[in-house]
């Protein structure tokens, strides 16, 4: 019995991405399609990590194709290609830096440099290629987060090679200094500080560079927000009132100069006793899923205000290298899956296609 290939073609458009609610075939993802005999081959390319997802994801559309009148056998190949997509009007990409995504609050004390460190983690262990940049001047936490310590090596007394910790590629102002030393710098030096963090650091073949925001909407972030093209911004928040005035006013700020919004994260959501399980809402209830319906803007996922989580940070091991099966860092995943799937549904950056026009006299 022949296979109609009319059928094979109308299973694939049927068969949905549980990640992101569409077909694969509508993702342009379904690619070099093969009947042959009672056997079906196909690959399945992803625009976003998700590595230990391959194995379920293969089974699911397989199973599709074996309702197929005549598929006797479907073999299915999932692998993930992550591009480089559109930033701000203006502003260029940086070289071996596909995408920068921006992790930023409007106030400090919400966990922003945790929920940066462990997402740059997940992305990671999804099988991306991430790099990490500290661009908290004036309180970085990112070497003892990642437990790395010394200096950046230069090979050319111009440009730094990044640090490694836990597989992220890695640079901070805190690698230049000495631990206790106050950055006294005002405005001017600390951006001229991070564009040199930025842009003199060797970054190898990033699928992400994850940026650590300082706290606030002063000069300093919108200056970043400006000239650091950014692919797109997580705003983390706690359910606090407070917060939330904040970090309201960081994501108008990155509206205002064209930078996509990927999603919220509400950090400290709910605070569970270690001794006798009761749940109690410290910071308040439901702020962050307001904001998120008052903006439009998809409310990522909530992290609780766990013990473990600040243990694990300030011990150099982040929660999703310490433990990461764990219920937590299966928590901070699905908010990284969340957000690399919001930056894949972005344009694609086209500008390296375009060729070089030289105007010469001759």
């Amino acid at each position: 019995m022949s296979i109609d290939r009319a059928l094979v073609d109308a299973a694939f458009a049927a068969v949905t991405d549980p990640n992101t609610g569409r077909p694969f075939a509508a993702a342009k993802g379904v690619r070099n399609v093969v009947v042959d005999g009672a056997t079906v081959r196909a690959e399945v390319v992803l625009g976003y990590p998700a590595k230990s997802q391959f194995d379920a994801l293969s089974a699911l559309i397989e199973g599709e194709l074996l309702k197929v009148p005549g598929v006797e056998r479907a073999e299915i190949a999932i692998s993930q290609s992550i591009v480089a997509h559109t930033v701000q009007r203006g502003v260029k990409l940086l070289p071996n830096v596909k995408n920068i995504i921006a992790v930023a609050s409007g106030k400090g004390g919400v966990g922003k440099s945790t929920t940066a460190v462990n997402l740059a983690l997940a992305l990671a262990a999804e099988g991306a290629s991430v790099g990490l940049l500290d661009a908290d001047i004036y309180g970085p936490s990112v070497p003892t987060m990642l437990g790395i310590h010394g200096r950046p090596e230069s090979p050319d007394d111009k440009s730094m090679n990044p640090l490694i910790g836990h597989g992220l590629q890695a640079n901070s102002i805190g690698f230049l200094i000495e631990e206790d030393n106050p950055m006294v710098w005002r405005g001017p030096m600390v951006t001229s500080a991070l564009e040199q963090l930025l842009r003199q650091t060797n970054w190898q073949d990033l699928d992400y560079l994850i940026v650590d925001m300082p706290p606030g909407t002063g000069d300093i972030q919108l200056t970043l927000a400006q000239r650091v093209p950014v692919t797109g911004a997580v705003i983390v928040t706690t359910p606090q009132d407070i917060a939330l005035i904040d970090a309201k006013k960081g994501l108008k700020m990155f509206e205002k100069v064209g930078v996509p919004i990927l999603g919220i994260v509400e950090n400290m959501s709910i605070h569970i006793c270690s001794n006798c399980g009761h749940a109690e809402p410290i910071f308040g209830v439901g702020g962050a899923e307001r904001m998120s319906r008052d903006y439009g803007v998809e409310m990522l996922g909530s992290l609780p205000l766990d013990m473990s989580i600040r243990e694990q940070a300030d011990s150099g091991k982040p929660t999703v290298a310490a433990d990461p099966d764990g219920r937590v860092s299966v928590m901070y995943r699905e908010i990284a899956r969340k957000v690399a799937i919001h930056v894949a549904e972005r344009a694609r950056d086209m500008t390296s296609k375009f060729p070089n026009i030289v105007v010469q006299n001759t």
